[in-house]
């Protein structure tokens, strides 16, 4: 790839980053409350996405094969519980891959 091209792409990316960023402040931000719609998403959305990406993380998890599954299981089971206990995502989500990669890496050999 040539130098124009490379900086060419850079320049594409970092617009849109720059437009992604700036977009909802420059259509939203006019003091009062964001429109029912994006409310409605901003409640939807994250719940939403925590499920698809649960779907997506046991979609080659074979349940009749090695460990059958119980890592994956388990780590679920921590991660809602540690959400439901502590409230923090980020802990729900570090406290849950460290156990699983102890469990794969050690338990589940």
């Amino acid at each position: 790839m040539s130098p124009s091209y490379i900086l060419g792409i850079t320049l594409v990316m970092s617009a849109v980053t720059l437009l992604s960023r700036a977009l909802p402040f420059l259509l939203f931000d006019r003091g009062g409350e964001p429109p029912r719609w994006v409310r409605y998403l901003g409640a939807v959305l994250p719940p939403a996405i925590m499920a698809l990406l649960i779907v997506y993380c046991l979609r080659n998890v074979r349940f009749t094969a090695g460990s059958h599954g119980i890592p994956e299981l388990a780590c679920i089971a921590l991660a809602a519980l540690l959400h439901l206990k502590k409230g923090n995502v980020l802990l729900s989500i570090f406290g849950a891959t460290v156990v699983y990669m102890v469990l794969v890496q050690v338990v589940f050999v």
